[in-house]
């Protein structure tokens, strides 16, 4: 129902260069990418801020690219609120309602309701000075779903919350999410909230959606050696790949890895750490990457820790504080890594 082809804009050294997304009714469509990708102007261009260059957006099939922001049905949500200090929250959330001279009574009723939806019903004659930054974040976005938005457009929501508040509210978005059935397009650099609220995550790079899927196809298939960086495939080798018979033998120097991949010549290889098996004798398995090596690193991190493994190369692994205690690893102990054949991610560089 949210359709974006072409998009392009110029400001200044940044541009955005031929975005193409589909958002689909009632879809929580989350966008991804470091820090200067081009994800809030993105977004402020969806909503009207800005005018693109080039390329065309529609909603339920309906042209607005160049429709003044108040008439294009969106709501946006900034992650530093910009509630108005000097009016209750009861006064902030019902403002677009009042500026749309909507009837008082039907004002009252309907903030009451997204108000309590969002657990914030006992903080209606509160000022926004006096609340959190999660019951601020909730105002803020309690503001934009009273005007019944057809999509709802989240910068960064949770991005300035302690992670426990993070939590909570990362777990009522979900619940509004299926109460409203609103169209949401967030974006974040949390990988937490595309696990817990994604339908469809779109991956952005220097202005540019260079991979678009569900998060297990973006997570376990990046399409780019960067979206495979970017989303924590710590194992990242370069070597040279030799194809016989739909199989491929990558030479990465020390070792040898094999996969199956049509991909030949100067590639990048990635595995993530959570497919790389740890044991202190040969794996018996059906996997056909099988390494041994030294422990170099055991990094304890709350419920799973990461352990370094030198083969040669270097691999990552995750494994439980159980596991390793079971196992006996620690550093300079003896170990093998192993890992499957299908969880080689192939990329020409």
């Amino acid at each position: 129902m949210l359709g974006i082809e072409g998009l392009s804009l110029a400001l200044g050294e940044f541009s955005l260069t031929g975005v193409n997304l589909t958002v689909t009714d009632g879809e929580y469509f989350i966008i991804l990418g470091p820090t200067g990708a081009g994800k809030t102007i993105l977004l402020e261009t969806i909503a009207g801020i800005y005018a693109p260059d080039a390329g065309t957006i529609t909603l339920d099939g309906r042209d607005i690219t160049r429709t003044d922001p108040g008439d294009r049905g969106i709501g946006m949500v900034y992650q530093d609120y910009m509630l108005f200090p000097h009016l209750t929250v009861e006064e902030n959330i019902g403002f677009g309602l009042l500026q749309r001279k909507a009837d008082p009574a039907c004002i009252g009723n309907s903030v009451r309701e997204i108000a309590d939806l969002l657990g914030i019903g006992h903080l209606l004659r509160r000022t926004p000075g006096t609340l959190s930054g999660g019951e601020q974040q909730r105002a803020a976005i309690a503001r934009a779903l009273v005007l019944r938005p057809r999509v709802l457009l989240l910068d960064e929501p949770l991005s300035a919350l302690d992670a426990v508040t993070r939590d909570r509210l990362r777990r009522e978005l979900k619940a509004v999410h299926r109460a409203t059935g609103t169209t949401v397009v967030h974006i974040t650099h949390h990988f937490e909230d595309i696990f817990v609220l994604a339908d469809r995550v779109a991956v952005m790079q220097d202005g540019r959606v260079v991979q678009t899927g569900t998060p297990d196809e973006v997570f376990r298939k990046p399409a780019t050696e960067f979206v495979a960086a970017f989303t924590g495939m710590e194992n990242v080798f370069y070597g040279a790949s030799i194809v016989r018979d739909g199989e491929a033998a990558i030479d990465l120097g020390d070792i040898t890895i094999r996969t199956v991949t049509a991909v030949e010549g100067e590639v990048c290889v990635g595995i993530r750490p959570e497919e790389v098996i740890v044991s202190r004798e040969p794996f018996e398995s059906s996997a056909t990457n099988v390494f041994s090596g030294t422990v170099t690193e055991v990094q304890q991190n709350g419920m799973f820790s990461r352990v370094v493994v030198d083969t040669g190369l270097p691999f990552v692994a995750v494994l439980t504080r159980q596991s390793i205690a079971r196992l006996g690893l620690a550093e300079g102990e003896p170990a093998y890594v192993t890992f499957k054949a299908s969880a080689v991610h192939v990329f020409k560089r």
